[in-house]
């Protein structure tokens, strides 16, 4: 005689595993610096845009700290082109990435 013993499972944990079954392998969990990495490749003019805006901001408060006024107004104005560069960037980025999709 054998002393095997039986378990019996509920009915909800048996969908769990044949749930599962049916999803097949589940994908790897992405971490955030490849997520970054990623994103950069899909669209790097957005950190293009990102840098020159902080660069302009930069020397803007930098030269209005040291009384440059005309080079503080004309870095300011620079910083508003950057930050258009890089809105338009993003729009460009995510009408791409939709289309793609379709």
């Amino acid at each position: 005689m054998s002393n095997k013993i039986q378990v019996s499972l509920p009915e909800e944990e048996l969908d769990w595993i044949q749930l599962c079954q049916d999803l097949g392998p589940v994908a790897e969990v992405e971490t955030t610096k490849e997520k970054l990495q990623r994103k950069i490749k899909e669209n790097p003019l957005v950190p293009l845009g990102c840098l020159a805006t902080t660069a302009a901001l930069t020397a803007g408060l930098y030269n209005f700290r040291t009384g440059n006024r005309k080079m503080s107004q004309l870095m300011m104005r620079t910083r508003i082109a950057a930050q258009g560069f890089t809105v338009m960037a993003l729009v460009v980025g995510v009408v791409m990435t939709y289309t793609d999709k379709k």
